[in-house]
């Protein structure tokens, strides 16, 4: 479609699953992108999957860790010339069960993944390219962020921090960056497998659209976000869910 033709983004978290398929969609609409994850090998394959060099660089760390976010930033500038699109995609839930029996370092963990690193990223790649050239950030929530979610409640309370940062980066960073969210409900990728794994179709029966959804609707969504398309939105938060929050549920 080449709408995102000539634009370069950062994807995290993006050796598989909704990171990947963001990528994919990104490169498949005209973008370069460089991708981030933590294990080399996997990050390698994705990168030459998406069609190597020309059009995808990896860069291998963990999401919060400074030294790796400014690597990434620099070879990224470097490699393809520009920063117009952040993809932070990056998350984690270690902790499964009631909150009270929260172990707090496995939340203060989750809060530095999947909450300081998002906000650590945009303000990186803000200085490094857009606070001078513009560009679009994606932040991927989830449902959990919207209502209670048992079971993964902590992480639920850290995609809810998302959405605001979302919200509170829009307002910080317009005109000329524009700050979004996608807020998925079960996706059918390794990381939500214990959602769904041996009760697929009990778990999609509860949901208007009859199934779980797939990285690339999520990619879809994100690649619309970082496109002109939506270039009067800012702020918000477009939850992808099969419908299933009408029936009020997670």
């Amino acid at each position: 479609m080449g709408r995102l033709s000539g634009k370069v983004a950062i994807v995290t978290g993006a050796s598989r699953g909704i990171g990947y398929a963001a990528a994919e969609r990104l490169v498949a609409e005209g973008a370069k992108v460089c991708i981030t994850a933590r294990k080399p090998e996997a990050l390698d394959e994705a990168a030459a999957a998406l069609g190597g060099p020309e059009v995808a660089l990896a860069v291998a760390g963990r999401a919060d860790d400074p030294d790796h976010r400014a690597d990434a930033i620099a070879r990224t500038v470097e490699a393809f010339g520009s920063i117009d699109v952040l993809v932070n995609n990056t998350g984690i839930n270690p902790a499964y069960g009631p909150l009270l029996e929260l172990d707090h370092a496995a939340a203060r963990k989750m809060f530095e993944v999947n909450v300081l690193s998002a906000l650590a990223w945009t303000q990186g790649v803000h200085a490094a390219w857009m606070q001078e050239h513009g560009g679009s950030v994606v932040n991927v929530a989830s449902i959990a962020g919207i209502r209670p979610a048992p079971g993964i409640a902590m992480y639920g309370v850290t995609k809810a921090a998302v959405i605001h940062l979302t919200e509170e980066l829009a307002m910080e960073l317009g005109p000329d960056v524009r700050v979004n969210a996608v807020a998925p409900a079960v996706v059918k990728t390794k990381f939500a497998t214990a959602l769904y794994e041996g009760r697929e179709e009990q778990v999609s029966a509860e949901y208007p659209l009859k199934r779980l959804g797939v990285p690339e609707d999520i990619g879809s969504a994100v690649a619309f976000l970082a496109s002109d398309d939506a270039s009067w939105i800012t702020g918000q938060t477009m939850v992808l869910d099969g419908g299933v929050t009408l029936r009020g549920g997670v």
